[in-house]
């Protein structure tokens, strides 16, 4: 019944598809007719075309759109030159369509990593930034090194980061210590430079945490990211839908003393069921005023819900929980070891190196009387899906993004 109504709504309205390649198609005809004009150009010729492109940018009313079929024509040229490889129609419409802020599905190696320096040359003339958004460190360096011979050419210069390290694509220079020659131009700099770039490659992970590091900052000379401005996400399907709500989390140690948990544990363990309200359902349980009365009386003080004992009401809340809500052999167990393990309530295994947060895992601990484990604490946190938000302009390349497209659209 869908399909013979998505039929008659095609024949009606046309293939929305068909109608936005037929419309890209008019371009790719303009930038095939600029091909001859940029190859009769020597090198030195065709990398000032930079210049006049941008200087064509600060005229009044020319928008990136308008210089769109000569700063293709430009790439497509330089990248046929330095790497002799040379863009399809099939790319310069993909591009187009990342240069729109949209989804382009191109099949594995059809080339999307060449695909993408045309959209990224196109807005990185703004001077803005762009950020190419690879999924392992290992690519986000080969590809900045393979592409960067390009962008250079053209005189714009490429970054990279990854875990701990970061590069800036430098012709003049060549680690020997490197077998890959696509990676040997990658010059160490800071994380600032490598963000400064016209152009810069890394993983969703690099990206995200470096912006939760830069809001952690008290001085704005320590900031190492510029605006997000356009970012373009190799396989998109992966990082926005499959990890859409996987939260990138700064955390450090408490500095909590472990005594205060075995101390609150020992006073769970005198309450009784009057002494407090249970809701299992959500799992968390309150003091009535009873059990408020008694825990005064145990700690030796007169109003436990004042500022000054903070601490202790938390204290007072994650004791009962573990004492109350949470069993051994059930929801936990504890190894000869001396070590609390959760429990997978839906399969039942036991999931090692998982911790309880807010404090509930070293509760455990002390009413257990095992050693109680460093707390951490959670200092910033973001999802991907909430951080690729804040770009002003977003895009994506796949292999399979039509399958997704709904979810692209309702959440992007």
């Amino acid at each position: 019944m869908a399909t013979t109504q998505q039929k008659a709504l095609t024949k009606i309205f046309g293939d929305p598809q068909k109608r936005i390649l037929k419309r890209l198609q008019k371009k790719v005809d303009q930038i095939n007719k600029l091909g001859p004009k940029y190859k009769a150009l020597s090198d030195e010729e065709l990398a000032k075309q930079t210049e006049v492109l941008k200087q064509r940018l600060h005229k009044k009313g020319t928008t990136l759109d308008t210089i769109l079929p000569d700063a293709f024509a430009v790439v497509r040229e330089m990248a046929d030159r330095v790497i002799g490889e040379r863009h399809y129609d099939v790319q310069l419409i993909g591009s187009m369509v990342l240069h729109e802020g949209n989804v382009a599905e191109l099949k594995t190696g059809e080339g999307k990593t060449l695909m993408s320096t045309l959209a990224a040359y196109l807005n990185a003339l703004e001077g803005k930034g762009v950020h190419i958004v690879t999924v392992n460190d290992y690519l986000a360096q080969r590809d900045a090194g393979w592409m960067g011979q390009i962008y250079s050419a053209l005189g714009i210069s490429t970054g990279v980061i990854i875990n701990e390290a970061s590069f800036l694509y430098d012709g003049a220079y060549t680690n020997e210590n490197h077998t890959d020659p696509r990676m040997q131009k990658l010059r160490p700099c800071t994380r600032r430079e490598a963000y400064e770039a016209d152009i810069t490659y890394g993983t969703n992970n690099e990206f995200g945490f470096d912006y939760l590091r830069d809001n952690m900052v008290n001085e704005i000379s320590l900031v190492r990211q510029r605006e997000l401005n356009f970012a373009i996400v190799d396989e998109v399907d992966s990082i926005l839908i499959d990890e859409a709500r996987t939260p990138l989390i700064i955390s450090a140690p408490a500095a909590e003393n472990p005594d205060s948990y075995y101390q609150f544990a020992k006073i769970a363990a005198k309450l009784v069921p009057e002494d407090y309200r249970l809701d299992e359902k959500h799992t968390s349980v309150a003091l009535t005023d009873s059990g408020i009365d008694k825990v005064q009386k145990l700690l030796g003080i007169k109003n436990l819900y004042t500022p000054e004992y903070v601490r202790s009401v938390y204290h007072i809340n994650q004791a009962l929980r573990a004492q109350t809500l949470f069993h051994r052999d059930k929801n936990y167990v504890v190894t000869n070891d001396g070590e609390v393990i959760i429990v997978d309530e839906h399969t039942g295994r036991l999931k090692i190196g998982n911790r309880y947060n807010e404090g509930l895992h070293q509760a455990i601990e002390a009413k257990e009387g095992v050693p109680v484990q460093q707390e951490s604490m959670t200092l910033a946190t973001i999802s991907f899906q909430n951080f690729f938000r804040l770009y002003k302009k977003l895009s994506g390349m796949t292999g399979t993004a039509f399958t997704e497209a709904e979810e692209f659209q309702q959440i992007y």
